[in-house]
């Protein structure tokens, strides 16, 4: 079979062959494994190879700003993963965000933000994208009256996460699509906490998908990395502001992403296992005033969840009788957890949102998103669940002390 059958094979392949084997296109060598293409330019046969790659002419390589194969066969991967047309990398979710808003909106446009989002986003809009002549209004995620109040003629594009971060709240994708379609805007969703492994937005209506790979699609702490999927057309744009401005993923950390996939639904679904369990147990310990993930009964939105969902992922968050101070004690008296803001690891992480991820947002702001001076963050990770449920014991008992 030669390698234009293999693709289009991969086309109608199950998740589980894609994650392994779509976008590699081999060399001549043969390589098994995805070539790793580290180089800035490519040479051409003539110069007026050159003039037709850098016209569009001519398909190929023409710098590795915007055209790169390692990159490419990442892009392809996750857009297969995804659903849709095409997907373009960026250096990291933030670097995704920023192109968002570059090739989508103009100055005199509106975004409506759900207010559950990672906090650097609602820095991002307000204190950079705001600059630009784009006005922001904020909604409750799942307030749909809301969404819908908040239009006007030049709302140009809806940006949700879900589930949210960090107290995990659910928004019904298709509704927020629905009222995005009526007033001809497009809808944006970021789908890091979960993966393409247990949700798929563009089946539920979004335009575009976007992901922090640095996450989950990673799965190792290791490298930085972000990509927006959605339309051909709208990945036009993205292109285009990439070709111009250079956020872009470099070959080594593609190729590091290419790797992650490889295993993100086995490791999604051990993370939402653990994640569920210790949730669970946590809702039934003394000094918890409440557990936030979704796959408790006791989330307003579980049925939701299930219903849109495929897992319900390796987030939770908690509340802490004790404010501020009580959480510290908590988060220092684990002695396994590692204390840093970044998520979607092997490795189990812990965190006090409100002076860490979300600790440029003012108290009111925070507030507004439900992020309290008590709540923890914890994502777990790939070690024995047994292990992590005693870490969060001897959090507990620094409670009691």
């Amino acid at each position: 079979m030669n390698e234009h059958d293999r693709r289009e094979q991969l086309r109608s392949a199950r998740p589980d062959t894609q994650a392994v084997r779509a976008g590699q296109r081999r060399g001549p060598e043969g390589e098994h494994s995805e070539a790793l293409y580290l180089t800035s330019s490519y040479v051409f046969g003539s110069a007026s190879e050159a003039a037709e790659r850098f016209s569009g002419e001519a398909c190929g390589n023409v710098y590795s700003r915007y055209t790169n194969p390692t990159v490419r066969n990442f892009e392809e991967r996750i857009a297969a993963l995804e659903g849709a047309e095409q997907a373009v990398a960026t250096a990291s979710g933030m670097a995704a965000m920023l192109t968002a808003c570059m090739s989508w909106l103009s100055a005199g446009d509106h975004i409506i933000c759900s207010r559950g989002v990672f906090g650097s986003t609602t820095v991002l809009l307000n204190r950079f994208i705001s600059r630009f002549g784009v006005d922001v209004s904020y909604v409750s995620p799942t307030d749909y009256a809301g969404w819908q109040a908040a239009l006007r003629p030049r709302t140009r594009m809806l940006f949700l996460e879900t589930p949210s971060n960090p107290t995990i709240e659910i928004v019904d994708i298709a509704r927020v699509s629905e009222i995005a379609r009526a007033a001809a805007a497009i809808l944006v969703v970021d789908n890091c906490f979960l993966s393409p492994a247990l949700q798929k937005p563009l089946t539920l209506g979004a335009d575009v998908v976007m992901h922090s790979a640095t996450k989950y699609m990673d799965g190792q702490g290791r490298v930085l990395g972000g990509v927006l999927c959605g339309s051909s057309a709208l990945m036009e744009q993205a292109v285009a502001f990439m070709r111009s401005a250079g956020p872009s993923l470099s070959p080594f950390n593609a190729w590091i992403l290419l790797k992650g996939l490889e295993t993100l639904r086995l490791r999604m679904e051990a993370h939402s296992a653990s994640a569920l369990a210790l949730a669970q147990w946590l809702e039934t310990q003394p000094g918890v005033l409440k557990v936030n993930h979704c796959g408790l009964t006791s989330h307003p939105q579980h049925a939701l969840a299930v219903a849109q969902q495929r897992g319900f992922g390796g987030v939770m968050s908690f509340e802490v009788e004790g404010g501020q101070a009580a959480a510290w004690r908590f988060i220092d008296a684990t002695s396994l957890m590692s204390i840093t803001a970044n998520l979607g690891d092997a490795k189990t992480t812990i965190v006090h949102p409100a002076t860490t991820t979300h600790g440029r947002l003012s108290a009111s702001e925070r507030e507004e998103q439900g992020i309290r001076p008590g709540l923890v963050r914890v994502a777990v990770g790939l070690e024995d669940i047994e292990d992590l449920r005693e870490d969060l014991a001897r959090g507990l008992a620094a409670l009691r002390d």
